[in-house]
């Protein structure tokens, strides 16, 4: 697996996080925001979006206001790939999905109504793993903006201490 590395400027960089804090901007209004003309901005955007950058652009939830009272972490034990994703397709209450590697085989967040309805979701995947869920109780960080990746931006958190 191949990551893709494409060279970004300051302006790219600040083109991805204005339109991570607000996808609905002007691109007038943008390229005030960078300092850019406004066809300059919109150039680099949709040279962002071609290049795969930006993916879509899609409207933040409020999970509660849409009568979802719980939402919670299921960890999904080893089984078939192919039985694990039919499942997910078929549980409109799976909101994410992440095939990981560890003990266990998947990490899904889903968002139900209430207890009886979180033991229904759980209790499909029962059916084909172990199963381990927590309820998300608050989430201070969510939908946090990402910037591209700057090796010289990793500082190591404590000193390395060499027998020289």
């Amino acid at each position: 697996m191949q990551t893709e590395v494409s060279e970004f400027d300051h302006y790219d960089s600040r083109i991805l996080a204005e339109l991570q804090r607000d996808a609905r901007i002007s691109m007038a209004e943008l390229g005030r925001r960078v300092h850019l003309s406004q066809p300059a901005v919109t150039e680099r955007v949709r040279k962002l979006e071609l290049a795969g950058v930006i993916k879509g652009y899609r409207a933040e939830v409020d999970y509660h206001r849409l009568g979802y009272g719980i939402r919670a972490i299921v960890r999904v034990g080893r089984v078939e790939y192919a039985r694990v994703v039919k499942l997910i397709e078929q549980t409109p209450e799976v909101v994410n999905a992440y095939n990981v590697t560890g003990e266990d085989s998947w990490v899904l967040e889903i968002a139900v109504i209430d207890v009886p309805h979180l033991d229904a979701v759980v209790t499909k995947f029962c059916i084909l793993t172990e199963t381990s869920t927590c309820i998300v109780l608050n989430a201070p960080r969510e939908n946090a903006a990402v910037l591209p990746a700057r090796r010289e931006n990793i500082k190591p958190v404590i000193k390395k201490v060499t027998g020289k």
